[in-house]
């Protein structure tokens, strides 16, 4: 099998030296070069029972490393048990235009932002009208940067259950059929993501410094708001498991997983991809190693930045509160939160795998200790 992991360990320290990247992105070339090695040090299993000895390397935990994120999204998804209403969920999809891509990639934590709030606001302002919904929704926003061949493409993915708590404390259910026109929160979003743009304090650098001029400036924001910009909402999911399927596949996604990389051989790294505009038809792409690096670059956040957001009901300040008012509008038991379990915990969850256990005799092992 071959990982991300290995072409940046024989091509990353290069990248950083011809290149010169930011340090966070430098931090994140050496964390996914060094994730299980001896770099980052080992802990030791140790069986009193038969004596067998197990190394263990640590993992480096950054949130790009394909190999740190599946226990991350577990834990994440069991928190997220507790709050599933039993009632139809969508998924809907803000993205901007490409014309934008430069400057976001250029001003990359403002731009997110501002992605983040005028989708968000678009949402809540149209479910509480109540020519549409009349109710206060509540959903989960997921920031994602990349298309299927590492490109730059920033987005959000929005789980919205369908229905909402209206102004006299009752619950609207949204039926069948999501309840916001697409159109409607296109043109909306549209509108308020430029507004926020133009009052943005932006830097314009080597091919958008043109845009310093004000005249080219509002010339690029009319060119955008005569463009229809894209929305999609997805049917709703059948199940209240499927909605957590989803949820997983979403909320700790890196650019791209090492499953899908299919060969790499003299720098040279050969992966899959779908093209959603040919009947999502599967794929390959070749690119040399310091090119698939380059893109893959384009996708780690800015430092701190937070990449999952709640939002209306779910807000983190009322959500225990109003959670516990729609189960009793809609007659069901809350589920109880789920401890946070440890990784040994987690990984017996995920693969049904007792690693405190001797694989040899099955006794229990011995405190972990530093080599």
């Amino acid at each position: 099998m071959f990982e991300v992991q290995d072409i940046f360990r024989d091509f990353g320290q290069e990248f950083i030296e011809r290149y010169n990247p930011p340090p966070n992105v430098c931090k994140t070339i050496r964390a996914i070069s060094n994730c299980r090695t001896e770099v980052l040090g080992a802990h030791v299993d140790h069986c009193d029972n038969c004596g067998y000895t197990q190394i263990s390397y640590n993992s480096c935990r950054d949130r790009h490393c394909p190999k740190c994120q599946s226990l991350k999204k577990e834990q994440w998804i069991l928190d997220r048990q507790s709050e599933l209403l039993p009632v139809p969920y969508f998924h809907v999809v803000f993205s901007i235009p490409s014309d934008l891509d430069t400057i976001a990639l250029q001003n990359q934590e403002i731009i997110y932002n501002i992605l983040f709030r005028a989708s968000s606001e678009t949402l809540k302002e149209l479910a509480a009208d109540p020519k549409y919904l009349g109710a206060e929704t509540g959903f989960i926003s997921v920031l994602h940067t990349w298309g299927q061949t590492l490109t730059f493409h920033p987005h959000v993915h929005m789980i919205v259950p369908g229905g909402g708590l209206t102004p006299d404390g009752k619950w609207k259910e949204a039926g069948k059929k999501f309840f916001l026109p697409v159109r409607v929160m296109s043109r909306l979003f549209r509108g308020k993501f430029l507004f926020y743009l133009k009052n943005a304090k932006l830097s314009f650098l080597g091919s958008q410094e043109y845009l310093a001029d004000i005249t080219q400036f509002d010339c690029l924001l009319s060119n955008l708001y005569n463009k229809e910009w894209y929305v999609y909402c997805k049917r709703p999911f059948k199940t209240t498991y499927s909605v957590l399927e989803y949820l997983g596949r979403y909320t700790h996604r890196v650019a791209i997983s090492n499953h899908r990389i299919i060969n790499y051989e003299d720098g040279i790294v050969t992966f899959k991809w779908r093209d959603y505009s040919d009947r999502n038809t599967e794929k390959t792409m070749t690119l040399h190693a310091f090119e698939f690096i380059r893109r893959f670059l384009l996708h780690v956040l800015p430092p701190g930045f937070t990449k999952i957001r709640h939002y209306g009901f779910l807000g983190s300040a009322v959500k225990a509160d109003k959670l516990l008012i729609i189960s009793r509008l809609l007659n069901f038991i809350l589920s109880v939160k789920t401890a946070i379990l440890s990784t040994s915990e987690l990984i017996k969850k995920l693969l049904g795998k007792d690693i405190t256990l001797c694989p040899i005799c099955g006794a229990k092992f011995s405190i972990a200790a530093s080599p």
